[in-house]
């Protein structure tokens, strides 16, 4: 008796299973099959950085719009728009799902940018985030750290920032420089030459801040800090014109 009460389980969740099955089946062929009604735009951009707005989001789609109304959504290669549309280095992620109103839904996150790369001899750049290298926008400039000196030519070049050594200390130095409320509003500009030494330039004070290579971060600014703290307060701020802390555990002040 008990190996038929199995039995009999078994065959009820296998039927299940089946009747699941079959529904989805048939809602993915009746959504297929269903008409398009509208194009709804959603722009995910917690940090208010405009570089798009909805009219760019459908050029990049590369499909007429209008020509879309009423077709099918089998006409569309989702996939292959979406694959479209994340080529856009302002875009972080995208999805195209329809709605239960019949409406395609393109769904974009934009990247946030923490530095704009400037330079003299053509366009400027941002580096976001996650280190992808983004052009500049004619629609919206943000407000952030600049980064000048020759090594800037070498990181337009580069997809993501990330790519090299140099490149993620140099991401670890901007995230500790805008993660905190004081550095944030005291270094303006960061001019890094050749060989990915840096120099930052405050916004209060004359001086240059040697930093050296983005490297031993945390220990340079706290250097930094005692220089902010307990030297300028009894010297002056227009004291000194350079401020050294590549050396290990002392600071140079001339």
């Amino acid at each position: 008796m008990k190996i038929n009460f199995n039995i009999k389980k078994r065959v009820k969740i296998i039927i299940a299973v089946l009747i699941v099955c079959g529904i989805i089946a048939f809602a993915e062929r009746h959504q297929s099959s269903a008409s398009i009604r509208d194009i709804t735009i959603k722009m995910v951009n917690v940090n208010e950085n405009h570089f798009l707005d909805e009219s760019d989001i459908v050029n990049l789609m590369q499909l007429n719009k209008e020509t879309l109304k009423g077709a099918t959504l089998d006409r569309v290669n989702l996939k292959d728009v979406e694959k479209k549309i994340k080529s856009e280095p302002f875009i972080k992620d995208a999805q195209l799902y329809s709605d239960l109103k019949g409406n395609l839904v393109v769904k974009t996150e934009l990247r946030r940018p923490i530095a704009r790369l400037v330079r003299n001899d053509g366009p400027d750049g941002y580096i976001a985030e996650d280190g992808t290298v983004m052009p500049v926008s004619d629609k919206f400039t943000a407000r952030v750290v600049l980064m000048s000196g020759s090594y800037v030519n070498q990181l337009l070049k580069q997809n993501n920032v990330n790519d090299t050594e140099d490149g993620k200390n140099l991401i670890a130095l901007l995230n500790v420089i805008r993660e905190d409320d004081f550095w944030a509003a005291q270094i303006a500009q960061l001019d890094v030459d050749s060989k990915a030494r840096i120099t930052l330039f405050p916004q209060v004070g004359d001086e240059k801040i040697e930093f050296g290579k983005p490297e031993n971060i945390e220990a340079k600014f706290k250097k930094l800090m005692i220089f902010y703290k307990e030297i300028l307060p009894r010297m002056g701020w227009n004291k000194y014109g350079r401020v050294n802390l590549e050396y290990e555990g002392q600071i140079v002040a001339e």
